[in-house]
């Protein structure tokens, strides 16, 4: 006899039973799954209400979008701390937009998220794809950010701008018998610029305070190498703007985090809102994990844990590319204003 042959009623009765275990909660009073239905006309505002009901991300995106809304309608100070290859790619133009209409409050981002913006207002990035030899784009000049491309002639143009902006606040600066700050630094690249399509441009119109604590890492710190042969007196001042965003934060009624990647703007702005006993919102956008310990990839409930995040905050992690998802909350955040329900429970 085969050991699947003669199965008695026992044995069935035994596999039936560890395959069904019998409920003792049904949740039927809970939101059930359900997905945006294309049938007849489409509806933005119902599509991104669907994002709570469809689950996974999508549920965490239509938190993100209350989250924000709720920022907004509460008057929240809105810290906004961006990585470089936000810039890098087309979703400058949605932070152009948000500068330009007075949309978030205060900018954190790193140097290459200043310098990208001021080298597309004069030569564009194009786009290219992920698997080019590196070797050959080196021999033709050609960096390479994922797929975008980034020719070396748009440095050639972006040296030329800062030399001619170095020289002004270096004789500026002199006169005035003080040393720029990377804040005032920010402002004056924007008015230097004069460019609509430029972040920082809009900043410097509308007077939202720019920090970028890291101003070395990238073109810029290696243009102010070779300008410090010329000059070696010239200086930044860091600890000017570590007071200045420490205030905005101590002078808030509220504040609210977005934080699209990690790095040091995520957590210089989460560092701020510890001097404040914590953020009140906090809305990550991030394709990291928590498990090796990064800043990036860490949860809401660790900036918790250290003080950076109220513990009964409105909070939310988003992961996936950020590329994708900050242009969707932007969307029904900012744009549409959706109001989506946040009826979820949990055990």
């Amino acid at each position: 006899m085969t050991h699947y042959e003669g199965l008695d009623e026992d044995k069935l009765k035994q596999a039936h039973d560890a395959n069904y275990v019998a409920p003792t909660m049904t949740l039927d009073d809970w939101v059930p799954v359900k997905g945006y239905d294309f049938e007849g006309d489409f509806d933005a505002n119902e599509f991104f209400k669907s994002f709570f009901t469809t689950g996974f991300q999508a549920t965490d995106l239509a938190k993100a979008i209350a989250i924000v809304k709720e920022m907004r309608e509460q008057g929240a100070t809105i810290f906004f701390g961006f990585t470089s290859n936000m810039v890098s790619c087309g979703v400058r133009d949605i932070i152009t937009y948000l500068c330009k209409h007075k949309l978030i409050d205060v900018l954190v981002t790193t140097v290459g998220g200043v310098e990208e913006d001021i080298i597309k207002t004069m030569k564009p990035f194009v786009l290219g794809n992920y698997d080019t030899p590196g070797k050959f784009l080196r021999d033709h000049g050609i960096n390479r950010t994922g797929n975008i491309f980034i020719p070396n002639d748009r440095y050639l143009y972006f040296e030329r701008f800062m030399n001619t902006f170095l020289d002004r606040i270096y004789k500026e600066y002199q006169e005035q018998g003080k040393i720029i700050s990377t804040q005032q630094f920010c402002y004056e690249i924007g008015k230097e610029v004069n460019d609509e399509s430029s972040i920082y441009y809009w900043c410097y119109k509308n007077d939202i305070p720019v920090f970028c604590p890291a101003p070395t890492d990238g073109s810029i710190g290696d243009l102010i190498f070779f300008f410090k042969q010329r000059h070696p007196d010239f200086k930044l001042d860091l600890t000017d703007d570590v007071v200045n965003i420490t205030k905005i934060a101590l002078n808030a009624e509220k504040t609210g985090i977005i934080a699209l990647g990690g790095s040091v703007p995520k957590h210089h702005i989460a560092n701020v809102n510890l001097f404040r006993d914590g953020a009140d919102y906090a809305v990550y956008l991030t394709t990291a994990g928590e498990f090796e310990g990064s800043n990036a990839g860490a949860n809401v409930e660790e900036a918790i844990s250290w003080g950076k995040v109220k513990d009964d905050a409105k909070r939310v992690k988003v992961v996936g590319d950020a590329s994708i998802t900050f242009p969707l909350l932007v969307a029904g955040a900012f744009k549409l204003g959706v109001s989506i329900s946040q009826d979820d429970k949990k055990l």
